[in-house]
């Protein structure tokens, strides 16, 4: 690639310059995660197969009486497996992140990589090796003391922003979890077809493991050989800044500027010197209800597809999980356009009435075709997590990003542990009464969040004006 390349969200590009694009890394690892995702469900699924129940039993069961204990050993499963994955990147992650502000940027994408890998691995030697599924809460274990998804996201997140102004970082990560939905659906939409696959005598999910594990392999091995740091492209200024692409979101949130100084250079109000501090406060507040929301309808949807009135099969399984991935391609859409006439805070909202809609209806699902309508009901539902990172990284420092955005990924992960435990103990008590109990109060959740992003927008309104008047 010349000098006269053009990157579509920064303009000509300097020689080599792609070098410093996560994308890849982003792509391959999403390939194996979705190929490990549907490979840990279908495997541990077979390993608690009717057959392992009737076989045990002193006298036979219904058929439904069966499926209904293979799914509480699932879901008793999942509950360990998500606090062992939840828990252990607590005690790392954070420290990854510091390592990576202070050292390189590099250290927070790497390191978990090779917990990745170890993990894939681990569910390949469990296919090849007919290992007890208790084997794979080490690997997950082994997985989290690597950093996890949460040290792993933030450094993507970090080396996003560090390499795009601020008025093109919205639509920067935006397209950071395009990329990685568009990788994660091409992966779930073959991960049926791969399961089903068999090499000679070998045990099915063979060839699927052993592609998730060659995709984390490459995803390792780019970012340790290819991969570059990018220069940051923030620019302190001392003047008024309005956002390019969010309608005058944040004005003065350059956290290089001294405090004594306000929007043109005014003293500020009082009681609005730092306003940033409760701002991002109710950023968190409302990221970590929403994420709630979407945590559990995530974990319960494999288990409720396998049971009655859905039953899906392998194939059926892939495809279902490539439709959660289609929210990514609809998300970033979504910002593109809404960026142009909307605030953040408007389009955080927007993906949570979204979101909030179409866990309800999945509460009602009864025939394939209206999971796909909840499912399309859906299709903001990833705007608000990552607008929110975007509103963030305005109100810090470049140097802090890291730290941060680890800290937003912790508590998500430590929320997102407690969701999947209740959501599963929520999952069994209510699967024979009445299924879509977990999806409704998913739906509770996701319209609750909207209230501490709607104090933001209030917030953000009394800003703007002040602004005004001091230009005035």
């Amino acid at each position: 690639m010349g000098p006269g390349a053009i990157c579509p969200w920064r303009g000509p590009l300097p020689r080599l310059q792609v070098w410093t694009w996560i994308e890849p890394v982003v792509a391959s690892n999403q390939v194996a995660t979705s190929l490990y995702d549907a490979g840990l469900l279908l495997v541990v699924k077979a390993s608690f197969g009717v057959g392992a129940f009737s076989n045990h039993s002193a006298s036979p069961s219904p058929r439904g009486a069966l499926e209904d204990q293979q799914q509480r050993a699932l879901s008793n499963f999942y509950i360990i497996y998500n606090l062992v994955m939840g828990l252990t990147p607590l005690l790392s992650a954070y420290w990854l992140g510091w390592l990576s502000d202070r050292y390189h940027r590099k250290i927070a994408i790497c390191v978990p990589l090779l917990g990745f890998l170890l993990s894939r691995l681990a569910l390949l030697l469990k296919v090849l090796l007919d290992w007890p599924v208790e084997m794979l809460y080490g690997a997950a274990a082994l997985n989290g003391l690597c950093g996890g998804f949460s040290a792993f996201w933030s450094g993507v997140m970090a080396l996003g922003s560090l390499g795009s102004s601020e008025g093109r970082r919205s639509l920067r990560l935006i397209l950071i979890d395009l990329i990685l939905g568009l990788a994660g659906f091409c992966g779930s939409m073959v991960s049926g077809h791969l399961f089903k696959q068999m090499v000679g005598h070998t045990r099915q999910g063979l060839v699927l493991t052993a592609c998730s594990v060659s995709c984390a392999s490459c995803a390792l091995f780019y970012s340790l050989l290819v991969l570059k740091v990018p220069e940051s492209m923030a620019k302190p200024s001392k003047t008024a800044d309005t956002v390019s692409g969010t309608v005058g979101t944040y004005r003065t949130l350059d956290p290089d500027q001294p405090a004594s100084q306000s929007v043109v250079g005014h003293p500020p109000a009082p009681g609005k010197a730092r306003p940033q501090k409760t701002i991002i406060a109710l950023l968190f507040v409302g990221a970590v209800i929403y994420d709630l929301a979407v945590v559990g309808t995530v974990d319960v949807i494999p288990l409720f597809v396998l049971r009655e009135p859905l039953s899906w099969n392998q194939v059926q399984v892939g495809y279902g999980m490539a439709a959660g991935y289609t929210i990514f391609i609809t998300s970033f859409l979504g910002v593109l356009v809404f960026s142009r006439c909307f605030r953040d805070t408007t389009m955080i909202m927007i993906g949570m009435v979204s979101f909030g809609s179409g866990a309800l209806l999945l509460a009602f699902v009864k025939e394939t075709y209206m999971f796909y309508i909840a499912r399309a009901a859906m299709l903001f539902a990833l705007i608000p997590i990552t607008t929110i990172r975007s509103a963030m990284s305005k109100l810090i420092k470049g140097s802090s990003y890291g730290k941060v955005f680890v800290i937003l990924q912790l508590s998500l992960a430590l929320t997102g542990v407690v969701t999947s435990t209740v959501y599963n103990e929520i999952y069994q008590l209510t699967m024979e009464k009445f299924v879509g109990t977990c999806f409704a109060l998913s739906s509770f959740l996701s319209f609750l969040a909207i209230i501490p992003i709607g104090i933001v927008a209030t917030k953000q309104a009394s800003l703007l004006q002040y602004g005004d008047t001091a230009e005035k």
